[in-house]
């Protein structure tokens, strides 16, 4: 053991968990191939959001499930991941804005964040 080491333990810990953390999100991100998109869409439409009103993000929401629930109608990549990553943007938005439901806001963030256009285009079969 290294000098360092033997003088701060929690150095090995911080590196195993910083390597768990990047092995995560590598596989993660491979598992999904849209995950660059997404974060794309997060980045562009990240300020766009967090000036949302409680009106604004209700339309948003409602014109989200009519179209999704239009059987006539398909949405194209580009809009689904439009609608799913701003109400992820949102759902964050209210657990900065709250903190006692930090922790549920955060879930609800990722679900919609792990929404797939794959999974919605099987959903219209």
């Amino acid at each position: 053991m290294s000098y360092y080491e033997e003088n701060n333990p929690n150095i090995s810990f911080c590196f195993y968990a910083f390597c768990c953390s990047y092995l995560f999100i590598c596989t993660r991100k491979k598992n999904n191939p849209d995950a660059q998109l997404k974060e794309t869409f997060y980045k562009k439409y990240k300020k766009e959001v967090q000036a949302y009103d409680k009106k604004d993000f209700d339309t948003l929401f409602l014109d989200f499930f009519k179209k999704q629930r239009d059987a006539s109608l398909t949405l194209t990549q580009e809009e689904f991941y439009t609608y799913t990553i701003k109400i992820a943007i949102y759902s964050e938005k209210l657990g900065l804005l709250y903190k006692d439901q930090k922790d549920e806001s955060q879930r609800a963030k990722q679900e919609w964040f792990d929404k797939n256009y794959s999974d919605y285009l099987n959903s219209k079969k």
